[in-house]
């Protein structure tokens, strides 16, 4: 049986994700990108997020950067430990027609690299505790 190697149609692929920081496979510049600050990422963009530093603290402002990409689903990374982000802000996202789904970053990462991978308009924020 011939095996081949796939190379994914996206730029941006999840190496390992903590509370605190992130390695991302930057794959358009053939590099790792390490992280340590809150960031946005879509399967062909990475940028810096001027997150709340807890999840209660989360509002529609701060998630406007994310939710103007028009993504069908937003993956809300929330740090070490399962948190939800305020119900106003979910049901805003609800009312826009974007699915919005917190979990830990770890979780978080997983999902988005499935997601990429089968070419879904995905986005994740993830909050890193500073």
């Amino acid at each position: 049986m011939q095996l081949h190697h796939e190379i994914p149609d996206f730029a941006f692929a999840f190496r390992s994700v903590g509370g605190s920081s992130a390695v991302l496979e930057d794959r358009e510049q053939v590099r790792l990108r390490e992280l340590d600050q809150s960031f946005i990422v879509t399967p062909t963009l990475l940028e810096t997020w001027q997150a709340p530093a807890t999840v209660a603290g989360l509002t529609l402002e701060h998630l406007a950067p994310v939710l103007d990409l028009k993504p069908e689903l937003v993956i809300l990374g929330v740090g070490s430990t399962q948190q939800f982000p305020p119900a106003k802000v979910m049901a805003e996202c609800l009312s826009r027609g974007i699915g919005l789904e917190a979990m830990t970053n770890t979780a978080a990462a997983r999902t988005f690299n499935l997601l990429a991978s089968e070419g879904r308009n995905v986005a994740a924020a993830m909050l890193l505790a500073g």
